[in-house]
């Protein structure tokens, strides 16, 4: 589902749109499974006789509350987060019924940086960490897909930006003395004294 226009400046494009990693659904999708297989186990169980229907409605309506709350619930969650990255800026939006919020102008990214488990890059998931200038602080983004190529896709990005904007590409911390850079970062300039 594309991202919608609305949101999005004239001369913006989404470069990628995100969802947290699919591996969140494994827990709703496994009480799905429990609950249903449970169910329906436990009203086959139930022994002939007037109560038989009375005990199996509660059993579905207990079931039925067991899956909104723990399998509809973060399944809306999830859908309903987004991670967009445009040609200008970093869209954070979140919520079902009550929406949160935020667009990071790619000119006030400092740094971006990435955090994995083993387990994480087994699945090719991880923590992104958006440092940004001024009050906005640091954001954490968790459980994101590809989290070593949306680092990389947002420090070129940002690179882009500025050499559009003019302005110079922020230092990253870590500079290597034979001058190695990041993918998409420019070389510092060096001056020397004579």
């Amino acid at each position: 589902m594309p991202y919608p226009d609305k949101l999005l400046a004239e001369d913006e494009e989404v470069v990628r749109h995100l969802h947290p990693h699919w591996l969140t659904l494994a827990r709703p999708v496994a009480v799905l499974l429990l609950v249903v297989g449970g169910t329906s186990f436990g009203a086959a169980l139930m022994p002939a006789g007037p109560s038989q229907g009375t005990v199996r409605a509660v059993l579905a309506g207990v079931a039925l509350l067991v899956l909104v709350v723990a399998v509809l619930r973060p399944v809306l969650r999830w859908r309903t987060t987004h991670h967009v990255i445009t040609t200008q800026r970093l869209l954070l939006r979140e919520g079902v019924l009550a929406r949160r919020g935020r667009d990071i102008a790619l000119s006030r990214i400092a740094d971006v940086s990435f955090q994995q488990s083993l387990g994480q890059r087994l699945v090719r998931s991880g923590t992104l960490t958006i440092e940004t200038l001024g009050d906005g602080g640091t954001t954490v983004l968790e459980r994101v897909p590809d989290s070593d190529g949306v680092q990389q896709l947002l420090v070129a990005l940002v690179a882009e930006d500025a050499d559009r904007r003019g302005a110079p590409v922020p230092p990253r911390q870590g500079w290597d003395d034979d001058g190695w850079t990041p993918a998409g970062w420019t070389t510092p300039q060096r001056t020397t004294r004579l």
